[in-house]
């Protein structure tokens, strides 16, 4: 099993649930204010009168093949969508309950 952790600009909220629905994954948790920005090129998304997006975030504990074929996914919006900032960082889970 592995975690998605999934980050991205708010407004790409829609696009990633619908991401999830096609490839059936139910799961997830999401906080929808996050605060940070890309370790590249990305400015910040902290919400204030300087910088004021924002970010959101999910997380989804799959299998290991949905998970290849969640970042496969995600690579094609975050092409698609550049400029409002992607990312997606994978953990293997050892143990569920």
């Amino acid at each position: 099993m592995k975690a998605v952790f999934i980050s991205y600009g708010q407004s790409l909220t829609g696009p990633v649930e619908h991401l999830l629905d096609k490839l059936h994954i139910r799961g997830f948790t999401r906080w929808m204010e996050t605060q940070g920005r890309g370790s590249d090129q990305g400015e910040p998304h902290y919400g204030t009168h300087a910088w004021p997006s924002k970010n959101a975030s999910t997380l989804a504990i799959v299998s290991d093949d949905e998970a290849q074929r969640l970042l496969q996914t995600l690579r094609l919006l975050n092409e698609q969508a550049d400029e409002q900032g992607l990312n997606a960082f994978v953990w293997t889970i050892e143990d569920k309950m």
